[in-house]
């Protein structure tokens, strides 16, 4: 894989010239189109030349975004039986809810991104977010089960959009030197929303008595989330150019670059042929598993052990939102450790090398406190939250920083993969606690996360040769791209 010692964590999205006229060479975040842009010094229209505040503010914004679609896949956890109930299915049915929005996290960013390049961000913003919201309509009126699970799937395929764009958006308001603190604060939101689902969930519930308000409250967070990003501006340049400059050539070529085969059948390859790609997603979808089979486990623990009601149990992943709020803390200091560094992938892993212990050590305090006292298995959620965020933050970095030249298709790849795993955990770890014991079902996904965590320390020794052998069929792959 080829790699440039002075390009930071956001290779992977477009970067345009801030400080001369010349045209540099753009490739898109699809990884589909070679297109010649510019910016002049200080054009006040180029989003890098915004103020500050202003950026940050648009930050928070996208950041929100995440937060609210990441939210309305775990809402549902906070009332496990009103659906089964009403319609008489079981746990496993139940939790479909989650899973399958989910899913459609998994399957919408192979649509949402390349489209973006094709009509800008905005529009695919305010497309897909209204849909979603469309979507919480039929969940909430639902008559039966089919219903609902259909409508939930399609629920994350538009919802996803959030997850696609907005690492693209903060990259087109940021230069290169500019974007590594406000990413390291981006990364914690695909992870903060699903642990404040539950929170709010679990007090719809208990102050409704009814399951479906909880998706009249996701509706309401996501219709104000659309409002406010209405009224923001496009931040994609190659649109904005093209609308100041009156010259449709652009969109057009970007249009006729416009791959579908291409962009559906590369993430894939790359999982098959770049060791580092793989394991990595590997890693982080079990992480991502970990915190989706939660939603399952803390019921059990916090509700049918100490007779803990919904809204009680929600708050219980307090404790997770502490941890995360530690790994914020610590990503400027991982950050500027790894500029001091010799800026390779490897010096990524450092902060994955650290945190990712605490993985299995809040398992086993977890499972093996759950009889005890309360206390035990909700502190448990503390280092999970903070090796949770710092393993995806260093994992996330060190693919990108591998895979320069198609970055945004192995990132695809590795939220498929990511998906995947939160997708399926919610069905089997109510079973798995049932049968297993809180104890032992602990134990044995402690075990599951100590077997990949020599993962990290690996690539920090062997990445550089792994890299080197991979170099030339990546070069390869660079030619055939020219193609297109």
């Amino acid at each position: 894989m080829n790699h440039n010692n002075n390009e930071d964590l956001e290779k992977q999205l477009p970067d345009y010239d801030t400080t001369t006229s010349t045209s540099p060479t753009i490739l898109s975040d699809s990884g589909v189109v070679n297109q010649e842009l510019s910016w002049k010094q200080d054009d006040p229209e180029n989003p890098h030349n915004w103020s500050k505040k202003y950026r940050w503010l648009f930050t928070l914004v996208v950041s929100s975004l995440v937060i609210s679609s990441a939210f309305g896949s775990s809402i549902v956890s906070g009332d496990r039986t009103g659906v089964m109930n009403e319609f008489h299915v079981s746990s496993t049915v139940s939790a479909l809810q989650v899973s399958l929005m989910v899913c459609g996290f998994g399957v919408g960013p192979i649509l949402w991104s390349p489209l973006s390049e094709t009509v800008g961000r905005k529009p695919v913003y305010i497309f897909a977010l209204g849909i979603y919201i469309i979507f919480n309509i039929p969940c909430a009126l639902a008559k039966n089960i089919g219903t609902l699970l259909v409508c939930r799937f399609l629920a994350g395929f538009f919802a996803s959009v959030s997850l696609t764009l907005a690492g693209g958006t903060i990259s087109d308001l940021f230069p290169t030197h500019e974007r590594g603190a406000a990413i390291a604060y981006f990364a914690a939101a695909p992870y903060s929303g699903p642990v404040i689902g539950p929170i709010v969930g679990g007090w719809v519930s208990v102050g409704t008595h009814s399951w479906r308000w909880i998706y009249w409250v996701n509706m309401i967070f996501a219709f104000v989330m659309w409002v406010v990003i209405c009224f923001l501006p496009e931040t994609y340049s190659p649109v904005l150019l093209q609308r100041r400059q009156g010259n449709d050539s652009l969109i057009e070529n970007l249009k006729k670059n416009f791959d579908i085969q291409m962009i559906l059948i590369r993430p894939f390859k790359l999982l098959i042929t770049e060791p580092a790609l793989l394991l990595m997603s590997l890693y982080v979808s079990i992480i991502y598993a970990l915190l989706y089979g939660f939603f399952g486990s803390y019921p059990i623990i916090f509700g049918d052990i100490f007779g803990m009601n919904s809204g009680f149990v929600g708050l219980m992943f307090i404790g997770v939102i502490i941890g995360v709020i530690f790994a914020l803390l610590l990503a400027p200091y991982w950050e500027k450790r790894y500029k001091n560094s010799q800026q390779t992938p490897e010096e990524r892993l450092p902060a994955m090398m650290f945190c990712a212990p605490l993985i299995p050590i809040s398992l086993f305090i977890f499972g093996w406190t759950s009889h005890a006292h309360w206390v035990g298995p909700a502190i448990a959620g503390i280092p999970f939250g903070l090796g949770m965020v710092m393993v995806y933050y260093a994992a996330n970095n060190y693919i990108i920083d591998c895979s320069t030249t198609y970055a945004a298709s192995a990132l695809a790849a590795k939220t498929v993969v990511r998906s995947g795993g939160g997708a399926a955990f919610p069905l089997f770890i109510g079973p798995m606690y049932s049968n297993l014991g809180t104890q032992w079902a602990s134990t044995v996904l402690a075990f599951i996360s100590l077997v990949i965590l020599p993962i990290p320390f690996a690539f920090h020794k062997w990445g550089p040769s792994i890299r080197a052998r991979t170099a030339a069929k990546e070069a390869a792959e660079e030619q055939k791209f020219e193609k297109f």
